[in-house]
């Protein structure tokens, strides 16, 4: 084995890099920021709650997050902690940002699912869960909010396989919870972490024979301990048994209980987490799969982010290092242009501060320059033509026509418009015969964070007119005749200048699938 391939196998084991994923309000942003404060990365974390004070959580950078108090773009912090090296990609939460969280997913090896233990699963979790299914990555949950009143811990695991189809192993249990939580037991480690209320530095933790120990009993009150005991005694009995095999593959979920904004459980859950998540794996490519150790460096881009520090104007394509060692200033060939690239000035990230690393391993995520050369899916490699496999787009759900105010703005406008489509924020149609421009975004909230930065970024005001259309089909087949689009949809072309259908109902596209029976119709572009 070369010098330089056990330098690899060395730090590609100490990595682990991870999506936080949750539906709005599950307390995402803290459970981050306990996380990075437990890596030394902050000293004070910023509650998302506090908006009116000065402090605001390290992942929301972009104004519009601040005055909102949610995660708009997918943001990454990296930090160190008892000699792992931990990639945090923290993505939004709101419904309506599902596109770029979707992206972001295919960067990360495991996800730590965030579940609110008084609302269980909710709608949003349930998108990104099938998202991370389907690429059967381990999923670990975290029921967080332990000191509000919630549902029974029984209710949320069975929801978890009805809701998601995925079973589930608590690796601790809660002792009371609300106002009446005193603490949890650990299962796998006999021991119990008492529960002060606030937000203490240390948590007191006590090792037990068992759950049975009078230690708990006289912590606890007879009637909390007997409960522990019957719950306990349930799950040694009918529950599945912890089988780390089923939890890489992505079929049994490690579920932990904690309570995020007081600090309660988050190091058990930290700690669990490093010994059972995976380091980075192979991924799959044209040259078939790539292995971290391999020794030319290969990676590929997941995001693009305009203007992260307004001052500049600066656009930073966000890549994820796939194997071999990348330092500074080295020369990787771009496949989607065969033009070799000189990597001069990589940054990585604790949200939107950012420094300039010489070195960099797999699993990594690093932040390169941008002048305008890359695209979403870019596989930049050393050796070989190697591909990843293409990073998919979602069919948008919401359409509106779009016009400038300022006839004179047309420059800015069209230089907005093409940065805002390469970031993924709005994909962009012209309708056959009228070239009028249509947007076209996942959920309501791309709008309006469209138009904020449009004025702000760009000093373009946009007018939006709402359109009808619910779904877009992309079209493939031969003769594609515009006229049989006229009944309650629109043939457009999208920026490939494929054709793509809008249908204003499911009626409607059902009804243009039968006269068509020769073309297909592609959720997704082709």
């Amino acid at each position: 084995m070369s010098k330089l391939e056990q330098e690899l196998q060395q730090e590609v084991e100490k990595r682990r890099t991870f999506a936080i994923i949750s539906h709005p309000d599950a307390g995402k942003t803290t459970l981050t920021e306990k996380l990075l404060l437990f890596g030394g990365a902050i000293r004070l974390a910023g509650s998302v709650k506090a908006r009116k004070a000065s402090k605001h959580a390290t992942s929301d950078w972009m104004e519009i997050e601040k005055q909102r108090g949610i995660s708009v773009t997918s943001s990454v912090m990296q930090f160190d902690y008892k000699g792992h090296r931990i990639n945090i990609l923290d993505t939004p939460g709101h419904q309506d940002f599902s596109e770029d969280t979707y992206r972001t997913l295919t960067a990360a090896d495991s996800a730590v699912m965030l579940i609110d233990v008084a609302k269980g699963v909710e709608a949003q979790t349930i998108k990104l869960f099938q998202v991370c299914a389907k690429r059967g990555i381990p999923i670990f949950t975290f029921i967080n909010k332990l000191d509000r009143e919630g549902r029974s811990p029984f209710d949320l695991m069975e929801e978890l396989e009805q809701v998601l189809g995925i079973r589930s192993v608590p690796m601790n249990w809660p002792i009371g919870s609300g106002r009446e939580l005193c603490g949890i037991y650990d299962r796998m480690n006999n021991q119990v972490e008492l529960f002060q209320g606030d937000d203490e530095d240390e948590i007191e933790v006590k090792k037990v024979e068992g759950y049975t120990d009078p230690l708990i009993r006289e912590m606890a009150g007879e009637y909390l301990h007997d409960q522990l005991c019957q719950d306990l005694e349930l799950l040694d009995v009918a529950g599945d048994p912890f089988d780390l095999e089923k939890v890489k593959n992505g079929q049994l979920t490690p579920v932990f209980f904690g309570s995020a904004v007081n600090n309660f459980g988050v190091q058990t859950f930290l700690e669990n987490f490093l010994k059972l998540a995976p380091k980075p794996e192979p991924r799959h490519s044209t040259d078939g799969a790539i292995a971290p150790t391999n020794e030319k460096f290969s990676g590929y881009v997941f995001k693009i982010q305009a203007n992260m520090n307004p001052a500049h104007r600066d656009r930073i394509a966000f890549l994820r290092i796939v194997s071999g060692k990348f330092e500074r200033g080295m020369s990787v060939k771009q496949m989607r242009t065969g033009k070799d690239i000189k990597l001069a000035q990589p940054q990585q990230f604790l949200a939107q501060d950012r420094d300039i690393v010489s070195v960099a391993y797999p699993g990594d995520i690093i932040g390169l320059f941008d002048p305008g050369i890359f695209r979403i899916g870019d596989s930049l490699s050393q050796g070989g033509n190697v591909t990843f496999d293409e990073l998919p787009t979602f069919s948008p759900e919401i359409f509106a026509k779009v016009t400038v105010k300022n006839a004179l703005k047309h420059k800015q406008y069209q230089k907005g418009i093409d940065q805002l489509t390469e970031e993924g924020t709005i994909q962009v149609f012209t309708t056959v015969g009228f070239e009028d421009t249509l947007l076209g975004v996942v959920g309501q909230l791309q709008f309006e964070v469209f138009e904020y930065r449009m004025k702000f970024e760009y000093g373009v005001d946009v007018q939006l007119q709402r359109m009808p259309y619910q779904f877009a089909r992309w079209i493939v087949g031969d003769n594609i005749d515009p006229s049989k689009f006229r009944i309650n949809s629109t043939l457009v072309k999208d920026k490939k200048d494929n054709y793509v259908v809008l249908f204003e109902n499911e009626y409607a596209m059902r009804t243009a699938m039968d006269k068509n029976p020769d073309a297909k119709f592609l959720e997704t572009a082709p």
